[in-house]
């Protein structure tokens, strides 16, 4: 058999916004630390969200712009903020 079979890479990403979890060098997951290790340090520290009030379509917003600044492309950075939706933070119970 031949071809080439695409890996699905499994990356443990933010819980609020997506972002992946290995690209945040200000996150220090520390076994006495309040912070969540579900989320990143930009989402949540100290404790609680950063942004506690934020609506989804918000985040969807700011992860949209923050996609475009750093030269993502149009196409995957609506892909990327649609997942937003399934993520835990925006789970309704």
């Amino acid at each position: 058999m031949t071809g080439s079979r695409r890996r699905r890479v499994t990356t443990t990403v933010c819980q609020s916004c997506g972002m992946p979890l290995q690209l945040d060098t200000s996150r220090k997951p520390d076994v006495g630390s309040p912070d969540d290790p579900s989320y990143c340090s930009h989402c949540y520290r100290a404790g609680a969200f950063v942004l506690p009030d934020l609506t989804i379509e918000q985040m969807q917003a700011r992860v949209l712009a923050k996609l475009r600044d750093v030269g993502v492309p149009e196409p995957r950075a609506r892909r990327l903020t649609r997942r937003i939706r399934s993520l835990q933070r925006w789970k309704v119970e």
